[in-house]
């Protein structure tokens, strides 16, 4: 139950969200260089792995009645 209960509050990293924040900018500049699209890229892979962690977790946590189901 804990263990699900921490993966509901899963997040990124401030560091990574701000350095995402960054690329992302610099993508819409369209100043990115290949090291840089490489990084936003394993950034977006991690971002994502972690919202479908943290809805699984949700799901399941609901399920066990350890949190109400969220307002629709």
């Amino acid at each position: 139950d804990e263990h699900v209960l921490a993966l509901t509050e899963l997040r990124l990293s401030a560091e990574d969200n701000e350095r995402m924040d960054d690329l992302l900018d610099g993508q819409q500049a369209g100043e990115l260089t290949a090291d840089e699209r490489s990084e936003l890229s394993r950034l977006m892979q991690r971002y994502q792995e972690g919202l479908l962690l943290k809805s699984e977790a949700l799901a399941e946590a609901v399920r066990r009645n350890l949190i109400p189901p969220l307002a629709s």
